[in-house]
C-alpha cells in the first residue's frame, strides 16, 4: 500500500487508464499545461500531448457534446468541467443525447464516457461555483453518478468509469483534493 492524495489516485487512474487504452483521452479547460482547475490533470499532457489531453474553450457545451460525438465513434473521453454547477449549462446534451443514445439505437450505439467535475460550496467562489447539482441527475435512466469519498475510491471508481460502456457523472468534492488515504500499489477497480 503507498499513500496518496485524492487529487494523485485521481490523476493516476487517468494515467493509468490512458496508458492502457489508447481511445482513453481528456478533454476540458485549461486541463493542459495548468492541470485544471485544481491540478488533478497535472503532467499529463507533457507525457501523452495534445491530441489525448484536449484543451476546449469556456463552452461547456459544446465540450460535452464533442465528448459524446467522440464516444459514439469508439473513443473513451474524460470530460471535465470546472464546476459541476456549470452541467446546468448543458443539460439537453447530457439528459436527451448522451443518456439515451443507447436506448434510442437499440443498444447499437454506445457512449462509453465520463464527465468529471467539482461540486460544493464553502471556498469563497461565489454562488455559481458552489453547488450540488447531482440531485437534479438523479432521476435520469441511463447515467450513472458516482461521487468517491477516499483515495483509493476515487482511484477505483475513476477506472471503473472510464471502462464503463455507459456515461458516468464523477463528482469530486473539492474539499478532500488534500486528504491522504493508502491505495494499493496493484492494479484495482471499485464497481
Amino acid at each position: 500500500m503507498k499513500k496518496v492524495t485524492f487529487r494523485e489516485a485521481l490523476n493516476q487512474a487517468m494515467d493509468e487508464e490512458m496508458a492502457r487504452d489508447d481511445k482513453v483521452f481528456l478533454i476540458g479547460e485549461d486541463i493542459g499545461l495548468y492541470g485544471g482547475v485544481f491540478g488533478v490533470t497535472k503532467g499529463l499532457i507533457k507525457k501523452y500531448g495534445p491530441k489525448r489531453v484536449r484543451q476546449t474553450p469556456i463552452s461547456e457545451s459544446a465540450l460535452i457534446g464533442a465528448a459524446i460525438g467522440a464516444a459514439m465513434l469508439g473513443l473513451r473521453p474524460v470530460a471535465e468541467i470546472m464546476y459541476f454547477d456549470f452541467i446546468a449549462v448543458c443539460m439537453d446534451q447530457v439528459i436527451n443525447q448522451m443518456a439515451k443514445i443507447r436506448y434510442m439505437s437499440d443498444g447499437q450505439l454506445k457512449v462509453p464516457m465520463v464527465i468529471r467535475s467539482q461540486a460544493g460550496g464553502g471556498r469563497g467562489k461565489g454562488p455559481q461555483h458552489s453547488q450540488y447539482m447531482e440531485g437534479i441527475l438523479f432521476h435520469v435512466p441511463g447515467i450513472k453518478i458516482v461521487a468517491p469519498s477516499t483515495p483509493y475510491d476515487a482511484k477505483g471508481l475513476m477506472k471503473s468509469a472510464i471502462r464503463d460502456d455507459d456515461p458516468v457523472l464523477f463528482i469530486d468534492n473539492a474539499f478532500l483534493y488534500n486528504m491522504e488515504g493508502e491505495i494499493p500499489e496493484e492494479e484495482y477497480t471499485v464497481p
